[in-house]
């Protein structure tokens, strides 16, 4: 369904007014589902940033990846966790190795969340279910941004490798972090009763 959206007229991007909430509406606004006013917003805010985006920063992309990367991995937690799940933050470090720590971090701390709402399950299984599902929205959020710089006509070089870096580093985060989890009930595990001296 395609969302009207209105652009302020102006000579140059950099005149134009941010698009606000109110700027975008569906043709009928009570029939429009959260979901689809959340991606109508996506939408705007894409539109805005495609109209004042500066081409002389190579960190900015990486800023794309990261907003459209969280945005798929808070669509997979919805069901879960409600709505915005995961909050990104203004002015971060938007290197890949920020950029993909942000989000392996930021996503991952939903675990005991997904844990506590999935009782009786055996951790290996708890631990893959829950990363397939961020994985999901990496897959979804990596792929948007794709799409956006291309449109932008950004993706190519430096960019192009910082964001197949960022991936790589997530998908290595979110394994380092089913390891580290699998890793933490053997080190707590009491004496054995080898350990102990038999009496006689």
């Amino acid at each position: 369904m395609a969302t009207p959206v209105s652009v302020p007229s102006s000579s140059t991007a950099a005149k134009a007014a941010p698009l606000q909430a109110k700027d975008v509406q569906a043709r009928d606004d009570s029939t429009m589902s959260v979901g689809a006013k959340a991606k109508a917003q996506l939408n705007a805010s894409i539109v805005q940033a495609s109209l004042t985006v500066s081409l002389k920063s190579s960190n900015d992309p990486m800023s794309v990846v990261l907003k459209t990367a969280l945005t798929g991995i808070n669509e997979a937690l919805k069901g879960q966790f409600g709505d915005n799940a995961i909050q990104n933050a203004v002015s971060q470090d938007n290197t890949p190795e920020g950029t993909a720590s942000r989000i392996v971090s930021l996503s991952t701390a939903f675990y005991d969340s997904f844990k506590q709402q999935n009782p009786g399950v055996d951790e290996e299984t708890l631990l893959n279910k829950f990363v397939d599902t961020l994985k999901k929205g990496v897959e979804q959020g990596f792929g948007e941004a794709r799409d956006v710089l291309e449109g932008l006509k950004v993706l190519g070089g430096e960019v192009a490798s910082n964001i197949d870096k960022t991936y790589e580093l997530v998908q290595k985060g979110f394994e380092d972090f089913i390891a580290s989890r699998l890793a933490k009930p053997a080190e707590t595990l009491p004496k054995t009763d080898q350990e102990t001296p038999a009496t006689t």
